[in-house]
This record gives structure tokens, C-alpha cells and sequence, in this order.
């Protein structure tokens, strides 16, 4: 197959995958658990808030394991890593969901809001792979998926911040691709466009083509049964914005500001 084939092992048979979700409290995340959850996958979800791990966990059955950790301490990767490990013996599939946004203007910029973002968004994710990559290396399988954002595509209004954070995520992913596909694992990176998350419930201008977590859930689902290496969503939206890439600036600025009314 060549060039057409897929960049990563397709993903169809979910019965008995072992599955660690990093922010699965809410939104996006949630919604990916009990999606997998129902297919029958093994999956443990981590965030910061327990309670709300365990309403996911209640509604997705017994099997489902909780695991609290905050991804801005780095020992809490290697705590939950080894604990999933000892009772499952390895990991198949680790996606690195947790993620924070604050709307900021260029004019709102402040040094605790971009350690904030940061902390989280990209440094909290590199501590993680680097947490479970020797576990998968030793193991000879597995796959970790990153959740990017189209906010990393290039510069959207009010994303000073979480779009530089997600832009390195994007480079992040496609660096690891090229040192782990070789020796056998799998690199997903995931490019949402707007979802319907308390996080977006911050925004207070036009998000086009706006979709909800449970949709973006099956979206994902559907590129790992594909084997993408880039997994984004919705295509009627995403394959605008990449295709705005190739513009003059000025054209690009111009469309941007109507497209979001700001």
C-alpha cells in the first residue's frame, strides 16, 4: 500500500484494551471513557477532581478504574503508571486529554496564566509520555495519543496562550512519531475543533461548526479504527483551517476576525 497505508496499527478490537484516560472528568475526555468503556476496553480515567471520576465510573460499570492525579507533579505519572501496570501487566493505549484554558488578549497577558496554561497543557503531557514510552518500549506495544487542538494550527483571537501550548504539542507528537513508530508503537494526535466543553463554555464569540464531546468521542474512536496519525474533527471545519495555512497573512487575519467576530 505504500504511501496510502495507515501511519499508525489501526485500532477496531476494543474487548479487554487496557486504557489509561488522563483528564477524563468532564468534556471531551468523559465522553471518550464511556465510549471505549462501552466497546469493552479495560479503561482507568485520572483527573484532579475524584467525585467526578467516580459519577463517570458509576455510570460506566465496575470495570472502570479511577485513578485521581494532578498532571502538573510529575511523580503522579509514575505512582498511577505503576499501579495500572501491576494490575492489568502493561498499557495499550494511554491519551493525554488533561488540558486548561483562559481566554486571554494580548493586553491580559500575565506570568501565572501562561505558567498555568503551560504547566498543564504541555509540560504535564511531556512528563506523562515520558512516564509510559520506556513501560511500552519494554512491553514491545502500546500507543499514546495526544490531544492537541486546531487553536495549534496558527493564531485564533483569545487563544494568546493555549494556542502556543497546543502548537508545541503538534511538534511534540509528530517528533515522537519519528523515534517510536520504528520500534513498533503507536503516536495519535488528536486536533479537535470546537467542542462543547465547560472550557469553551468560556468563550463569548461564534465557534464555527461547533460539535458536542460525545460526537468528538466518536470521532475519535473512528480515527483509531483508521489509524491515523492526525485524528481531527470536524473535517468540514479542520480542512478549512489547514487550508488557511497556505494564505497570504493579511488574507488569513482578514478571514479569521470574520469567522470568529472579533
Amino acid at each position: 500500500m505504500g504511501w496510502l497505508a495507515p501511519l499508525n496499527a489501526p485500532i477496531r478490537d476494543w474487548q479487554g484494551r487496557r486504557v489509561w484516560l488522563v483528564g477524563a472528568s468532564t468534556g471531551i475526555g468523559a465522553a471518550l471513557a464511556q465510549a471505549l468503556a462501552a466497546r469493552g476496553a479495560r479503561v482507568a480515567v485520572s483527573a484532579r477532581s475524584r467525585e467526578r471520576l467516580e459519577a463517570l465510573a458509576v455510570n460506566c460499570g465496575p470495570a472502570m478504574v479511577v485513578e485521581p492525579m494532578d498532571v502538573t507533579r510529575p511523580d503522579d505519572f509514575g505512582r498511577v503508571r505503576d499501579r495500572l501496570v501491576d494490575l492489568w501487566g502493561g498499557l495499550d493505549l494511554v491519551v493525554f486529554n488533561a488540558g486548561t484554558y483562559r481566554p486571554l488578549r494580548a493586553w491580559e497577558l500575565q506570568p501565572d496564566f501562561i505558567r498555568e496554561t503551560l504547566d498543564t497543557n504541555l509540560f504535564g503531557t511531556m512528563a506523562g509520555a515520558a512516564a509510559v514510552i520506556p513501560q511500552m518500549l519494554g512491553q514491545g506495544s502500546g500507543a499514546i495519543a495526544l490531544v492537541g487542538s486546531v487553536a495549534g494550527y496558527g493564531g485564533l483571537p483569545k487563544a494568546t496562550v493555549y494556542g502556543p501550548s497546543k502548537a508545541a504539542l503538534i511538534n511534540f507528537a509528530e517528533t515522537l512519531y519519528l523515534d517510536l513508530a520504528p520500534k513498533g508503537l503507536g503516536v495519535f494526535l488528536i486536533d479537535p475543533g470546537f467542542v462543547a466543553t465547560p472550557l469553551t463554555a468560556q468563550n463569548d464569540f461564534r465557534m464555527p461548526a461547533l460539535i458536542s464531546a460525545e460526537d468528538a468521542a466518536q470521532e475519535i474512536v473512528a480515527g483509531f479504527g483508521r489509524g491515523d496519525f492526525e485524528i481531527h474533527f470536524p473535517r468540514r471545519f479542520t480542512r478549512v483551517l489547514k487550508l488557511l495555512q497556505w494564505l497570504p497573512r493579511r488574507a488569513y487575519f482578514a478571514l479569521i476576525r470574520r469567522a470568529t467576530g472579533l
